[in-house]
């Protein structure tokens, strides 16, 4: 068993370095504080929203960031939070219909600009 447990760790660790590129495993799970969604960075293409022309330009054209409001702007670029999170429940008012962005986060490519998880999250991600 401890063999087979070894190769499935070295088949792992080969996937996600060379197919997926990544240096890093999620782990742990959501725990639906909702902080997630109070402090985001969004790219669209290869960078950061960094302009709020833009992103008005933007909002008509893809449904996700008719959900979103800007928030702040940093270094980085802008911060949205996001106008489906139930302030008193601190749950998703369309979990079920909730974009790609949330249904995947958080991904290694958080880190990769400039953006990290609050201290309390679930999630954690464990180097490769």
């Amino acid at each position: 068993m401890k063999r087979l447990k070894l190769a499935y760790s070295k088949i792992k660790k080969w996937f996600y370095t060379k197919i997926l590129d990544r240096k890093y495993y999620r782990t742990g799970s959501c725990k639906m504080c909702g902080k997630c969604c109070e402090k985001i960075y969004v790219k669209h293409g290869n960078q950061v929203l960094k302009d709020e022309e833009l992103f008005e330009k933007l909002q008509p054209e893809h449904d996700f960031y008719k959900g979103l409001t800007v928030v702040g702007k940093d270094d980085i670029g802008l911060i949205f939070s996001c106008n489906h999170l139930d302030k008193e429940t601190r749950l998703c008012t369309i979990h079920k219909k909730r974009e790609a962005i949330c249904r995947n986060y958080p991904q290694e490519e958080l880190f990769m600009f400039g953006g990290s998880m609050s201290e309390d999250c679930g999630y954690k991600f464990e180097p490769i």
